[in-house]
């Protein structure tokens, strides 16, 4: 997120005192990107956030993956998959490679702990449910079809209101906004599909003074530990900078569209290392009157794509549903089915939602991944006998 925000209490100039209505010292944190050397926060605590009690080990489970051989277009019917918990014990991975880990969690539980991934942003897009993000910048209350961006090393806990499925990416690296839609100063352009104003940030509470144990989750790169910590994390009484977690609903995306069928990158609406993220709302359809709405077919040649099923009548697909996600691997062609070209002529718009990841290095399947697979899916593409037209 390329803007400055600033939140309750702060002091006249950074690394000076800054004191307590008692006299003593709130404790100034850095909360820094690339050492020092990209964007970053200073929050500022009733206490130091550094008052560790103890270290214990977190014996997460390892994930295991399994090549995709051999290699094929996939259809992976996530709805059925069993998810109890909270957001972090509920989150169960489907695909992943060294640049991102796609998961799926459906959070039923509040989270009596807090969570802190320092091994890159995550980013949870919200397909059913409410709540709120609690985090020392503050509240964040998401809804369905949020995209909420948590930056790396962000400690939060998430709330649910009601129950919440979503769609989790765990990066490698940064979350940010495509370079195509900023200027050099880093503000959005007037072509990008959204503006500054639509994008959600944490609401600061009252400062937590509570003193204690308080456990905070840790994961880093496979490596994990449990934290119990003397001061609550969300005693934080002022924080500012460009360094933060932040929402954005589908509904503020304005899509790009044309005279003839835009391409993915024309509906982006993030990007990563090795990944471009990118979203499909309801939209009008191409305005030449011979435009065929419906994606043409193509090769992926050098990514695979990864589409996650939110909503609508997905025209170009069949068998589909909501929560399917779909594998097209780099080297196997794919585009509408069967029928879908001629029926979408004459359609004006579509009602259908979905969000896509294509990632550059290829995808590795889960353990949940593969146990619910519709293994019949790349023959999807063949012709019915009433589809197939004479030689």
């Amino acid at each position: 997120m390329p803007s400055y925000v600033r939140a309750g209490e702060l002091p006249a100039k950074r690394h000076i005192q800054f004191r307590r209505p008692d006299g003593g010292l709130y404790a100034e944190e850095l909360f820094s990107t690339k050492g020092f050397e990209s964007v970053y926060s200073l929050l500022y605590h009733l206490r130091p956030p550094t008052a560790t009690i103890e270290v214990r080990p977190w014996n997460r489970p390892a994930i295991r993956f399994e090549t995709n051989e051999p290699l094929r277009n996939r259809h992976f019917k996530t709805a059925g998959i069993p998810l109890t918990g909270d957001a972090i014990e509920s989150r169960t991975p489907l695909l992943g490679n060294s640049d991102i880990i796609i998961s799926i969690a459906d959070a039923r539980d509040p989270m009596e702990y807090f969570y802190r991934n320092v091994g890159g942003d995550e980013l949870l897009f919200i397909h059913h449910g409410s709540g709120t993000l609690q985090t020392p910048f503050g509240d964040l209350a998401y809804r369905a079809q949020d995209y909420v961006v948590v930056p790396t090393g962000t400690t939060y806990r998430l709330l649910p209101a009601e129950p919440t499925r979503m769609l989790v990416h765990e990066s490698s690296g940064t979350i940010r906004i495509p370079r195509k839609y900023r200027n050099e100063y880093g503000q959005l352009e007037e072509h990008a599909p959204y503006y500054e104003r639509d994008f959600r940030v944490p609401l600061l509470r009252a400062p937590i003074a509570d003193r204690g144990e308080f456990e905070i989750r840790v994961s880093n790169n496979g490596r994990h530990a449990i934290y119990l910590v003397q001061n609550h994390p969300c005693d934080v009484v002022g924080w500012d900078g460009y360094c933060y977690p932040y929402a954005f609903n589908l509904e503020e995306f304005a899509p790009i569209t044309g005279k003839l069928h835009q391409p993915p990158p024309a509906h982006a609406t993030f990007e990563a290392p090795g990944a471009a993220f990118c979203a499909f709302v309801p939209r009008l359809f191409d305005y030449h009157p011979l435009a065929i709405p419906v994606p043409y077919n193509h090769s992926s040649v050098d990514c695979d794509e990864v589409l996650y099923y939110v909503s609508g009548n997905f025209m170009s697909r069949r068998g589909v549903e909501e929560g399917s996600v779909t594998l097209h691997a780099a080297g196997a062609p794919h585009g509408p089915q069967p029928g879908a070209v001629e029926a979408s002529l004459g359609k004006t718009s579509t009602d259908e939602i979905a969000v896509m990841v294509d990632t550059f290095k290829p995808l590795q399947l889960a353990e949940a991944a593969v146990a619910n697979e519709d293994a019949q899916y790349y023959r999807s593409w063949l012709e019915r006998p009433s589809e197939a037209t004479a030689p």
